[in-house]
């Protein structure tokens, strides 16, 4: 702690001014630190990599979660935004708000009542652990042992079954089905069957 006094008409005039001190431990950058929270972010329409590309340019910590699909979604694309047209920033937002939202391909930070809305970490802590250095999320199938499917393409088009393995690594689907009154258990290309895919979720 540094101190000056000057002269006042009143009298002496202390002032005191606080700089780092290795001895106490701290800095101003650790207190940045401690007072950094995640938001949310909306950016423009299909912006989310160039929002982030700027974002990280001015040294903000993003993160951009993206599912992985074993198959290709009806745009024919095996990566898609975990969240379209949004973004996790980390950030002091009494001092780095404005550059946010001043960021090129965002429109604006999510905020209730006019006050930016922060994230809980566990809630992005848990999505990072899921995900690899580039935010990438391998995505599970939303299918269960016994459910029934209708296959939708190949040969036995039309034909109802029962799941009897979920989609593997190779995402092949092994199905039981009626064929000229036996069952049947095929191995089928998860493409042939509607299914849904999911990210992980926390276990409450």
């Amino acid at each position: 702690m540094l101190g000056a006094q000057f002269a006042s008409p009143t009298g002496i005039l202390t002032v005191q001014t606080i700089f780092k001190n290795p001895a106490r431990g701290g800095s101003v950058e650790q207190a940045q630190q401690v007072r950094k929270k995640w938001y949310v972010v909306l950016t423009k329409p299909r912006n989310e990599e160039a929002a982030q590309f700027h974002l990280n340019t001015k040294g903000i910590e993003v993160f951009y979660p993206k599912l992985f699909l074993p198959i290709l979604n009806k745009t024919g694309r095996h990566i898609v935004p975990l969240f379209p047209n949004y973004l996790f920033v980390r950030i002091d937002a009494s001092l780095e708000y404005s550059q946010v939202v001043w960021c090129r391909g965002i429109k604006r930070l999510v905020s209730f009542g006019g006050t930016p809305s922060d994230v809980e970490d566990n809630v992005v802590n848990f999505m990072r652990e899921q995900a690899d250095p580039d935010g990438l999320i391998i995505a599970r199938s939303n299918l269960k042992v016994g459910d029934e499917v209708q296959i939708v393409k190949g040969p036995f088009k039309g034909i109802v079954g029962i799941i009897q393995e979920p989609p593997d690594t190779k995402s092949r689907v092994k199905v039981l089905m009626a064929i000229l009154s036996r069952r049947v258990q095929v191995e089928v290309p998860a493409g042939y069957i509607n299914i849904g895919w999911v990210a992980p979720c926390p276990t409450v």
